[in-house]
């Protein structure tokens, strides 16, 4: 089975069938993210439990078969909802400072907190 971008080929026919997926374009935790139904993305750590169901209005574009909405700023009545899995931890961010040749080294870091949250519909 051969997959590229809009189409996808099966091989036994060689028939090609249009396939599209509606996206949009949110503003979470003041970063603009691009989230698709059923896949999942991870934000800056929101307030909520596991489980629970977490609704973004700050639409600001979406996408649906060729139909590009814009909104100035926001789209109306669009809503996209999700549901919390887990919060987790980033990767540890080393930084490391030094001036040569003045015995000054200073070393810090830190692992980021994010929320993993599962799309469930654009509506």
């Amino acid at each position: 089975m051969v997959i590229t971008a809009t189409n996808i080929t099966f091989a036994p026919n060689y028939k090609t069938k249009k396939v599209s997926f509606m996206y949009a374009i949110v503003d979470i935790a003041g970063r603009q993210t691009k989230v698709e139904g059923g896949k999942f993305v991870y934000t800056n750590k929101l307030s909520g439990n596991e489980g629970d169901a977490v609704e973004f209005a700050n639409v600001l574009l979406t996408e649906d078969n060729g139909t590009i909405n814009v909104g100035a700023p926001f789209v109306d009545n669009i809503k996209v909802t999700g549901k919390i899995l887990g919060h987790v931890k980033g990767d540890k961010v080393i930084i490391f400072k030094k001036k040569r040749r003045k015995g000054y080294k200073k070393k810090n870091g830190h692992r980021q907190d994010y929320t993993k949250v599962l799309i469930e519909s654009i509506a």
